[in-house]
Order: C-alpha cells, then sequence, then structure tokens
C-alpha cells in the first residue's frame, strides 16, 4: 500500500530514504532542482554520475545520496513538453522507473519534484496529473509494497494543484 503526502519545501532537506532528481540527460547537474541535489549533495553525487553513462528520457538510474538526509538519489530525465508525441507516456514512465528501482532497493519512502515542469516546460497541473495517475496505476500493481510517496513542491502554484487533485495533506493510503 501507498501512502502518498504532499509538501512544500526544498526536496534535497528532506529526510526520507530516496529522492528523485529531475535530471537532464547527461546527469552531471544543471539547474532547477538538479542544480540543487548536486550542490547539497556534494561533489561524491558527480563523481558517481560521470560513471552512470547518462540517461535516457524516461529511464531511471540511482546513487548514492551522499550529503543529503536521503540515502540514495534516483535519476530521471522527463521529457521536454512539446517534443514529442510521447510526452505523457515519457513523463509516467519518469514516475513507473522510478519506483520499481525504488522497491528493487527495498526503499520504503521516497521524494518526487513537479518532474518536467520547470525549463522543460511541461504544464504544471498536467504534468502533476500524470504523476498522480502514474503513483496509483504502480500502486494498483505493487499492492505487496509499503511505500510512503512525497509529492515536493518547490512553489504554492503547484503545492495548491497537487491538493486539488485530492491526495490529501496528511497522506492518502492508495
Amino acid at each position: 500500500m501507498i501512502k502518498i503526502h504532499i509538501v512544500l519545501g526544498d526536496i534535497t532537506a528532506l529526510d526520507c530514504d530516496c529522492i528523485v532528481n529531475a535530471a537532464n540527460p547527461t546527469l552531471l547537474g544543471g539547474g532547477g532542482v538538479d542544480g540543487a541535489i548536486h550542490a547539497a549533495a556534494g561533489k561524491g553525487l558527480l563523481e558517481e554520475c560521470r560513471t552512470l553513462g547518462g540517461c535516457r528520457t524516461g529511464e531511471a538510474k540511482i546513487t548514492g545520496g551522499y550529503a543529503l538526509k536521503a540515502k540514495y538519489v534516483i535519476h530521471t530525465v522527463g521529457p521536454v513538453y512539446g517534443r514529442t508525441t510521447r510526452d505523457k507516456e515519457l513523463l509516467a514512465d519518469c514516475y513507473v522507473h522510478s519506483l520499481d528501482l525504488a522497491k528493487a532497493k527495498g526503499i520504503r519512502s521516497i521524494a518526487f519534484p513537479a518532474i518536467s515542469t520547470g525549463v522543460y516546460g511541461y504544464p504544471a497541473r498536467e504534468a502533476a496529473e500524470i504523476a498522480v495517475r502514474s503513483v496509483r496505476e504502480w500502486s494498483r500493481r505493487n499492492k505487496e509494497y509499503d511505500l510512503t510517496v512525497i509529492f515536493c513542491c518547490f512553489d504554492e502554484n503547484t503545492f495548491r494543484i497537487y491538493h486539488r487533485l485530492e491526495c490529501g495533506a496528511a497522506g492518502e493510503d492508495v
């Protein structure tokens, strides 16, 4: 069973098993949440990312968390909005592949940013709908696995969008 929580804040400061990085294909850092995670984790994260050979859109790779409170970072590359007719599928894949990796590592709490909604231009509401739907569908296929999923919103607008999707601030069992 999955418990969903929505928080407003800095994903790098969360005390959970794993945080998800909305990475670029090189996995070598960048702007937005990607840059913030790399800065907070320290140079060890960059060094490990250099060994991974990048990541394709919709896929996910895992590293240690280094100086973060989180033990792990899952790096996933979201689609740039409007570049392909598969945007929705690729964005959903980011969540599903991240959750699959989390389960494989025995992770019990994972925090997601709003993948692709920054410089990649995905509309926040549409991205949130895909995120919530993907997590719920994954949960139905993995009913035996207990996991806390945190949607970490960097701004008030995104926070309100997730609440309107009825995820519930105090958590919802899925």
